[in-house]
């Protein structure tokens, strides 16, 4: 028997934009252990910078082909010539500054996996090794930053990391799942707790 999509409980956010619910029901708040996973959503939060997590959205499979599904280690080898590229390039936002800050990103995504052993293991120490749990409610504002992301925000930036402010820090650790966002009465709150 079919369930009726419209009766389920959502983040109202997701809601008037079918891939926002796609993005809702199957990935953001879900805990992320994998590296490549990491670099994808940190590519793409600061592409949304001053944009739309929607655009976005509707741009990801350009961004995965160009920026070669998301392996830093390739990304953190495009020269000069693949920038000019890339800028030209109408399925991705043609910001010259984001493009490189995601070299320069891939670039020192390594030397954080070279120090820590992994990337997953360097962000998930800024929340103690397991997802903070918020008790949002339904009419509540969703917080845009935390001590968290402002500490983890100070770090990347003093490693070098470029476009990855508070507020994207505090997107990604949304997105991916070291911080549980879903309102109290979703259906993906208790799923996402693990």
């Amino acid at each position: 028997m079919e369930t009726n999509q419209s009766l389920i409980n959502r983040c109202p956010w997701c809601l008037g934009f079918p891939d926002y619910i796609t993005y809702h029901d199957t990935e953001w708040g879900v805990p992320v252990h994998d590296d490549q996973i990491h670099f994808e959503f940190l590519v793409l939060e600061s592409a949304q910078a001053g944009l739309s997590w929607a655009t976005i959205l509707k741009k990801r499979e350009g961004y995965r082909k160009a920026f070669a599904d998301f392996d830093y280690r390739i990304v953190a080898e495009f020269p000069e010539t693949y920038v000019q590229e890339l800028l030209q390039d109408s399925s991705i936002i043609r910001n010259a500054q984001k493009i490189r800050a995601a070299i320069n990103n891939a670039r020192r995504f390594m030397e954080v996996q070279q120090e820590f052993g992994s990337f997953s293991t360097y962000i998930w120490g800024f929340v103690g090794g397991k997802p903070k749990i918020n008790s949002l409610k339904r009419g509540e504002p969703y917080p845009a930053t935390s001590p968290e992301s402002d500490q983890l925000a100070k770090d990347l930036k003093k490693r070098g990391f470029k476009f990855l402010g508070s507020t994207i820090v505090y997107a990604h650790m949304q997105a991916t799942g070291l911080i549980n966002d879903h309102l109290m009465d979703c259906f993906r709150y208790e799923e996402v707790k693990f």
